[in-house]
């Protein structure tokens, strides 16, 4: 950790200011008489006031030295000179020098005291009517309850950042709102802790048995579990878990539960012998979703066609004879309104999406292809020959700030206008998504659901694919044949007998996949970084930026955090005119490899040929193009889409030269270099090693212990996730 710095003063000037996010450059000059240049977030900052800032320094590549903020406390000037000063500096729209001067030489010290509470009094000054006093007051107001929305949050020790969010969120109402219920801190748009946001409560006086405290906790506890996966909560397992959350029995909790029941903001139903709690939108999310899929599976479908003579004539056409399950999957496609298509490496997926493709061409059916990252549908594009676009764009996603909330404009009122949809790495795909999906289809329209049921699941709730297949609903092919040109790779090997619970060769180390024995962590990074700086480029004509780094842990000296510390420092090291920025704990590099690390529905990216969207999503990699020379902004370019953050939204990125098995799902790599120590026992399961196996397309060099390898191998171990959609489509089924 850096050593925390303190410095007081005036600020002198303000050199830059972002309105929308409250990000600040300016010039602070302390009692002893030191200029210093602070940047954060600092909104409405002005000269003249006065600034207590808590930071660390860094060092700009043009500007020098200067003080970034984590904590402020802020006051209002006193003295006449620094109202001026502060008046006007245009931190009120439409007030000037002249304006000002005027306002504090007719009101003096009293000045802030009647722009607050007797704005008509304004209009006894030279040049103000009674309108104009009303509209600099208001103005006034408004910037001052944003500055004690933030001294507010300074006094427990959250960030100004916050204070913007709840203002764009409840706008002025945000303080009051605020103070009737600081639990809506620990909602999902505010990210902070439910402990924190319950110690703030406790010091405001809240009750522990409060019925807000109560009811938060339950919605934080269905919350926090649906990052974990899950659809719902048994009623039992989530009273338990509030409970224990509150240090409480667990009468209290029940009767919250009720009370959230009531008011339908958590719904329960009888799922599968258990008493299901759902927040509202995930449950509507998964009955609309089997009420959906139950239509298309009974709708009559669109350009039938003689299966077997159309599979023999797409056979003569691309000159291939297709394996029976091959064949199977293509002549349900052309019977069948929705299938699906699963099969581990080297099986023939692609081949078989490609048939698809063509006979669904051959129907004269339009056609459209779509998988949930920007990566994976660009891999699709290449393997087909034909577009691919991501799931959300292809749906039209945008964020509504009013309501907070992700929405499509694509949807059952303004459909898709295709007549066949074939989704790639549907296991990615979470129950929010598929429920959009399939909102947007006309009936009758072809949906063909492709991916390895072997993987790991989505990082978003639900468990869609597992699911489908399970429920018996759906006609699935499954591709278990590995192909005899597949089955040269020792990829492809290690990755099937991976699946069958067996550990793959170590020994062989020849082809494409190599295991380095390193049980020391230290000497087991050392090679890693090594294979990536020399060893790889030089030996196997591979270059580093199509090198990648996974490992199962964020922590440990294997893990993503100690990794691309070390991986920078080695693949994009400091350089005389390279521009970096220090952000918290973290340097940013131009140059170097990142990762969005949460959902941006707000940012807006370009390509080079005009096209312009918006909306960043969790795991997207991309490279830091160029960084601003003052330090307030960056350019990424993520595969091709341009964008531009201010150096505030640095906290949705993060560093990937080494990322983990889970952030790398739906990715393919030219080359993987897999870090194989210990780490915790949710993590040392088969589906990782699975998973981490299966990204590598050209080599694969696994660096580390073999008994930690022999361990994921064999242990088969799923987390299980609470979801009811296999058992609403089973149910379905009975009821017909």
């Amino acid at each position: 950790m850096e050593e925390l710095i303190c410095r007081e003063g005036t600020v002198h000037s303000v050199i830059f200011q972002n309105a929308e996010n409250g990000y600040t450059v300016l010039r602070l000059l302390t009692e002893e008489g030191e200029a210093v240049t602070v940047v954060g977030c600092v909104p409405c900052a002005a000269p003249g006031e006065h600034l207590t800032v808590t930071g660390v320094w860094e060092r700009h590549p043009q500007h020098g030295e200067q003080l970034r903020a984590a904590e402020l406390e802020r006051s209002l000037p006193e003295d006449e000179e620094e109202m001026f000063s502060y008046l006007s500096s245009g931190v009120l729209k439409g007030v000037g020098p002249a304006t000002a001067r005027n306002i504090v030489e007719r009101f003096g010290a009293e000045t802030f005291d009647i722009l607050e509470t007797a704005p008509e009094r304004l209009a006894t000054v030279k040049g103000i009517t009674a309108r104009r006093a009303q509209e600099i007051a208001g103005e006034f107001r408004q910037h001052m309850g944003l500055r004690r929305l933030m001294a507010f949050l300074a006094r427990y020790e959250l960030p100004p950042v916050l204070a913007m969010r709840l203002r764009r969120q409840y706008g002025d109402a945000a303080l009051e709102k605020l103070r009737e219920d600081p639990y809506l801190l620990s909602a999902d748009d505010c990210g902070v802790a439910f402990s924190v946001a319950d110690q703030i409560a406790m010091s405001m006086g809240f009750e522990p048995d409060s019925g807000l405290r109560l009811q938060a906790a339950v919605s934080f506890e269905l919350s926090h579990n649906e990052n974990n996966g899950h659809v719902f909560l048994p009623r039992g397992k989530l009273i338990a878990a509030t409970a224990q959350l509150l240090e409480c029995g667990l009468d209290q909790p029940e009767l919250a539960l009720d009370g959230l029941i009531g008011q339908g903001l958590v719904i329960q139903e009888r799922v599968a012998n258990v008493d299901a709690c759902y927040l509202r939108r995930l449950w509507e999310a998964e009955a609309s979703s089997q009420k959906r899929l139950e239509a298309l599976l009974a709708a009559e479908p669109q350009g039938r066609v003689s299966a077997a003579r159309t599979v023999d004539e797409l056979e003569r056409d691309q000159g291939i004879t297709y394996a029976p399950q091959q064949r199977k999957a293509v002549e349900l496609a052309a019977r069948e309104n929705v299938l699906i298509l699963t099969g581990g490496p080297g099986t023939g997926k692609t081949t078989t999406v490609r048939a698809i493709v063509a006979l669904f061409r051959k129907m004269g059916l339009d056609t459209v292809l779509a998988a949930p990252t920007g990566r994976a549908a660009k891999r699709m594009s290449e393997l087909t020959g034909m577009e691919a676009q991501t799931v959300h764009r292809l749906l039209g996603m945008s964020w509504n700030e009013d309501a907070r909330q992700v929405t499509f404009t694509k949807t059952e009122k303004e459909p898709l206008e295709a007549d066949a949809v074939i989704v790639d790495e549907m296991s990615m795909v979470d129950l929010p998504l598929f429920a959009a999906l399939l909102r947007a289809l006309r009936p009758g329209t072809r949906l063909v659901l492709v991916g390895d049921a072997d993987q790991l699941p989505s990082v978003g709730a639900g468990n869609v694919f597992s699911d489908l297949i399970r429920s018996g609903r759906v006609e699935t092919v499954f591709l278990r044949e590995v192909f005899r040109q597949a089955e040269q790779s020792a990829i492809i090997r290690a990755a099937h007998a991976v699946n069958l619970g067996k550990a793959p060769d170590l020994q062989s180390n020849q082809g494409d996949f190599f295991f380095l024995c390193r049980r020391d962590p230290e000497r087991a990074v050392s090679t890693l970084v090594e294979l990536c700086k020399t060893r790889l480029p030089e030996k196997m004509g591979i270059p580093a930026d199509q090198i990648q780094v996974l490992t199962p842990t964020r922590k440990g000296p294997a893990g993503t955090v100690n990794l691309n510390r070390l991986l920078q420092e080695a693949l994009n090291p400091k350089a005389a005119g390279k521009r970096e920025l220090l952000w918290g704990e973290r340097l940013f590099r131009e140059g170097d490899r990142v990762m969005q690390t949460r959902n941006d529905y707000d940012a807006v990216w370009e390509k080079e040929d005009g096209t312009v969207g918006t909306g960043m999503f969790n795991g997207d990699v991309g490279k830091i193009v160029r960084m601003d020379d003052s330090g307030e902004w960056l350019e990424l370019d993520f595969d091709g889409r341009r964008t531009v953050y201010g150096v505030e939204q640095l906290n949705e990125v993060d560093l990937a030269f080494a990322m983990t098995v889970h952030k790398a799902q739906g990715s393919e790599y030219r080359c993987v270099v897999l870090a194989s120590m210990p780490a915790p026992p949710s993590l040392m399961v088969r589906g990782v090693l699975y998973t981490a196996l299966t990204r590598a397309r050209e080599l694969l060099v696994v660096v580390g212990d073999d008994a930690a390898v022999r361990e994921m191998a064999a242990n088969d171990k799923r987390q299980r996730r609470y979801s009811g959609l296999r058992w609403r489509l089973a149910k379905g089924a009975a009821g017909k």
